[in-house]
């Protein structure tokens, strides 16, 4: 079992100035319980402690639970092992979720699972509900030799997984309102750095990268947002 910190008592803001740049490699950071204690968190982007803008990698542990809450302005979803449940559904590793503004739900899970959430993020407006379980799901042809599938857009957002076969190397490009990515397989790099799976970066409006690949890879990445 993951031995964890105790709950966080630090409230100051993590990440929270969208204009700089940021690399994580949550592999390598703490566990940190959570209110419930079987619920364990890396916090990556922290506007308050349980409250406002967040992001983070989230694991419930077996037979465990998080009180019901509401998410006053959504939150998206993307299961990465496990199955994770509330009184929607069960949704098993590869789903992805949209919880839209004013929501509120009781989660848990009976055998455990480790998700990448993101909170309070939403345009007021957007406020559709998504569930796409990704593995069954049918990839297109994106520029190059890239395969895209798209998972959710608003006005300029789009979110969507995107695998890079070994060896693609990607034009050189600005990104007008930003770029958010998590490496969910293989190794992704730029002129910038190496960032293998479990990496979480942020580029901010108007920032500009020369992306590739030595090996296949698969990242989640949304535009747009920032």
């Amino acid at each position: 079992m993951t031995v964890a910190q105790q709950y966080e008592v630090d409230t100051a803001p993590l990440n929270i100035d969208l204009e700089q740049r940021v690399v994580a490699f949550t592999a390598q950071h703490p566990w940190i319980e959570s209110p419930s204690k079987k619920v364990l968190r890396k916090p990556l982007e922290r506007e308050n402690l349980e409250s406002g803008r967040a992001t983070s990698i989230v694991r419930f542990q077996p037979e465990s639970y998080f009180p019901e809450h509401t998410h006053p302005l959504g939150e998206e979803i993307l299961v990465l092992e496990g199955v994770f449940s509330d009184e929607t559904g069960d949704y098993p590793a590869g789903t992805y979720l949209r919880n839209p503004p004013g929501s509120k739900h009781q989660p848990h899970s009976k055998e455990g699972c480790t998700l990448f959430v993101k909170l309070d993020h939403f345009d007021p407006l957007d406020i559709e509900p998504i569930r796409v379980q990704t593995r069954e799901a049918e990839f297109q042809p994106g520029i190059g030799n890239l395969q895209v599938l798209g998972l959710h857009s608003f006005q300029g957002e789009h979110t969507a997984l995107v695998k890079w076969p070994a060896g693609e190397v990607f034009q050189r490009h600005t990104h007008v309102g930003g770029e958010e990515i998590f490496v969910l397989e293989g190794c992704f790099e730029d002129e910038q750095g190496v960032y293998p799976k479990g990496t979480w970066l942020r580029n901010p409006h108007m920032s500009v990268h020369h992306p590739f690949v030595k090996e296949e890879t698969l990242i989640l990445v949304k535009v747009g947002h920032l």
